[in-house]
């Protein structure tokens, strides 16, 4: 997590400068025009990584599929899926940064008394 001069937590924004590195807000304020802007974009490219997994879903089905469509496919994949780490990312800083001890500490509790998942090592 990035902080600021003052100490607040920055946001990881879903895009990148021109040399790709990461690209950060820092805002106390949600709903901020460059915070909407950020959600709008997060928003615009989990939808497109939706649309690229079902095309190469449909894709990978055809047993004709030639190697170019299938790379074309392959880099699109890549591509959505570092957009939607880089969300996830901003997403858990954000997570992290607005939770209090006390309320990870409720979380947890909340989740292992309702959680029906299990875990084998």
């Amino acid at each position: 997590m990035m902080f600021d001069a003052k100490g607040r937590p920055m946001r990881l924004l879903p895009w990148v400068n021109q040399s790709g590195a990461p690209c950060y807000l820092s805002t106390d304020d949600p709903d901020s025009r460059m915070s909407r802007l950020a959600d709008e974009v997060e928003a615009d490219l989990l939808d497109s990584a939706e649309y690229v997994l079902t095309e190469a879903r449909e894709l990978l089905a055809e047993a004709t599929a030639g190697e170019r469509e299938l790379r074309f496919a392959g880099v699109r994949l890549a591509e959505s899926l570092r957009d939607t780490l880089r969300i996830a990312t901003s997403r858990g800083e954000r997570l992290e940064a607005g939770l209090t001890l006390a309320e990870d500490e409720e979380t947890v509790a909340y989740a292992a008394e309702h959680c029906s998942c299990t875990s084998e090592a």
